[in-house]
């Protein structure tokens, strides 16, 4: 619309002069080297019009054909790096189907066309990966770590070539370097966290722990709970190496950041015990056996008496433990462990029978196997014992909520498949249908017939 108007106007400023010049009539007298022109005015001014016009198409012809050997370079510059991109894309598709062969051709071409070997060394590395040349992949790799701006992919290529192979080492010292690289990037903390805790570098861990919380990359509450199974790791490996302050501060904050965490308990009673706070040690077990009765806090304050208890002794102080909670299971449990220990047999019996209930467990069934053996030396009925703890339920045990492993005991990791605080307390996946694999019968005479043994030497894959 304002483009018709400016014609329009522009139009009419062309007739309002041809107008003009109509009616006001007059000559232009032109003289150059001796030779003069005489002509009308209006004629002078069309001409000199058109001669304006044609100088400006001259001037833009000459600007084009100034131009053209450059404008053809450039549009034949401009095809080849089309079609390196579309080779280029249809190389990572290729990467994408696993087509190694279509993914080496289109590197290549990528390559011979857009003469940018940062652009294609990925792709080259990708598809050396798919034909199985890890020494041409790591070549690529070690290629982009040459270019800054391709760093952190060939680390990031390194690193899981690294862990494919299992090199937990080299793995640890490529995410290191990728953290470096970009410290806040999500898979980077994650990858680095899992290794770093795999090597029981547990104060590295928990650094990296921090910055994940920082970052967004775990949540506050998993990011507790991190720092709480780490606590605990660090107090055991302080209290492995003698240094009992740091024992002791390392279980204390685990255990207020997870006061549910039976290790942390645990690591507390002990370290507690150790530096001489034998009351607070026992107030602290008691606590927490009244919140949630557990083996490994039994275990933990059984070693409060030392070796040296009386049995009678021993007897009393799990008497007091257990009468927070004098109706759990664990309460009877332990009770008759330390009640066959002092040979009180009646007592042994009784708990056992309060805690058995119509499904016993193959701990359950050795426990009665050994108070036959000690009782009564009645070989029948103790191989009978042994003989039900072969086919009765695990009953509960650490397990492994990744791998569905059965572990003896407590630990950060994982020690089958390496993940961290997947060890959970709970009947073991499947053991309704599991019916573990009963011993011979000369290997049952052989365990009922070793006098004064406590318990059958080898643990059900419960308790491993």
């Amino acid at each position: 619309m304002i483009r018709a108007a400016f014609v329009f106007v522009l139009i009419g400023c062309f007739v309002w002069l041809a107008v003009w010049f109509a009616g006001n009539p007059g000559y232009v007298d032109i003289e150059i080297a001796g030779l003069q022109i005489r002509t009308q005015a209006g004629i002078f001014a069309v001409g000199l019009v058109v001669v304006v016009i044609v100088a400006a198409v001259l001037y833009r012809l000459w600007r084009f054909v100034r131009h053209v050997p450059g404008g053809l370079l450039d549009y034949r510059r401009a095809g080849r790096r089309q079609r390196g991109y579309q080779a280029l894309t249809q190389g990572m598709v290729a990467v994408a189907a696993g087509d190694a062969d279509e993914a080496k051709k289109f590197a290549r071409k990528a390559d011979s066309l857009l003469k940018e070997p940062p652009l294609t060394m990925l792709l080259s590395a990708q598809a050396a990966q798919l034909e199985g040349d890890e020494d041409a992949a790591r070549r690529y790799f070690e290629e982009m770590l040459k270019k800054p701006d391709m760093a952190f992919l060939g680390v990031r290529g390194l690193l899981m070539q690294a862990v494919r192979r299992d090199d937990k080492r080299e793995a640890l010292r490529l995410a290191e370097q990728a953290f470096q690289l970009r410290p806040d990037t999500p898979w980077v903390l994650t990858r680095l966290f899992g290794l770093q805790v795999g090597a029981g570098k547990w104060a590295e861990a928990s650094e990296t722990n921090q910055r994940a919380i920082r970052a967004g990359v775990v949540t506050q509450d998993d990011g507790r709970r991190r720092k709480a199974v780490l606590a605990v790791a660090l107090s055991n490996a302080a209290a492995a190496s003698g240094d009992s302050a740091t024992a002791l501060k390392q279980a204390r904050a685990a255990h207020d950041l997870a006061p549910g965490l039976v290790a942390a308990t645990v690591a507390n009673m002990r370290c507690l015990a150790a530096a001489g706070k034998m009351r607070r040690a026992v107030k602290l077990a008691e606590s927490a056996w009244t919140l949630d009765p557990h083996p490994d806090l039994a275990a933990a304050y059984d070693d409060f008496g030392g070796e040296s208890e009386p049995p009678l002794e021993r007897v009393k102080r799990f008497q007091r433990l257990c009468s927070f909670r004098p109706d759990h299971p664990e309460s009877h449990y332990a009770l008759a462990e330390v009640s066959l220990a002092a040979d009180l047999w009646g007592e042994a019996r009784r708990h056992l029978e309060a805690a058995g209930g119509d499904h016993p467990t193959a701990r359950h069934c050795r426990l009665m196997a050994e108070l036959e053996h000690k009782e009564t030396g009645n070989l029948e009925v103790t191989r009978h014992w042994l003989d039900r703890a072969v086919a009765a339920p695990p009953g509960e045990a650490w397990y492994c909520r990744e791998c569905g492993s059965v572990a003896g005991a407590w630990a950060p990791c994982c020690s089958s498949c390496g993940s961290f605080d997947s060890l959970k307390w709970s009947l073991p996946p499947g053991t309704g249908a599991l019916l573990l694999e009963a011993p011979d019968r000369a290997e049952t005479d052989a365990m009922v017939a070793l006098p004064g043994t406590g318990s059958p030497a080898a643990a059900p894959p419960a308790e491993r």
